[in-house]
């Protein structure tokens, strides 16, 4: 099984990306194991529970003014099920990166099963 990895480190070392692949997974995503960080298009990633209210704006605002300085510092878990991306938190830091015209963002993936899906469901 051959791996390759890609990490690239700007200037000020605060972002990085990390692209992996693994007998056929998809990059980042190992066939088996604990999670990885990695940064994934924002529309790539469904955000399936339709939210009862609105985010505070106020830390979208501080959220979007530290992101713009710092980076992101602490990634969103995402669920990864049969290739498909599934957030359900990090919804202020989701919107920050939306807001500031970000195509991509820092993720903590997992794979999940189908049964999984279904449980972060309910």
């Amino acid at each position: 099984m051959a791996a390759a990895f890609l990490l690239q480190l700007p200037n000020n070392f605060r972002n990085f990306s990390v692209s992996a692949s693994s007998n056929g997974a998809p990059p980042g995503v190992p066939q088996s194991g604990g999670p990885v960080i990695v940064e994934i298009p924002l529309d790539r990633i469904r955000r399936p529970l339709m939210r009862t209210r609105a985010n505070d704006p106020h830390k979208v605002k501080d959220l979007m003014d530290s992101i713009s300085q710092i980076g992101l510092q602490v990634p969103i878990d995402v669920l990864e099920v049969d290739g498909v991306y599934y957030g359900f938190s990090g919804c202020h830091r989701f919107e920050a990166h939306q807001r500031l015209g970000l195509p991509k963002i820092r993720c903590k993936v997992r794979r999940g099963t189908k049964e999984t899906l279904r449980h972060h469901l309910r």
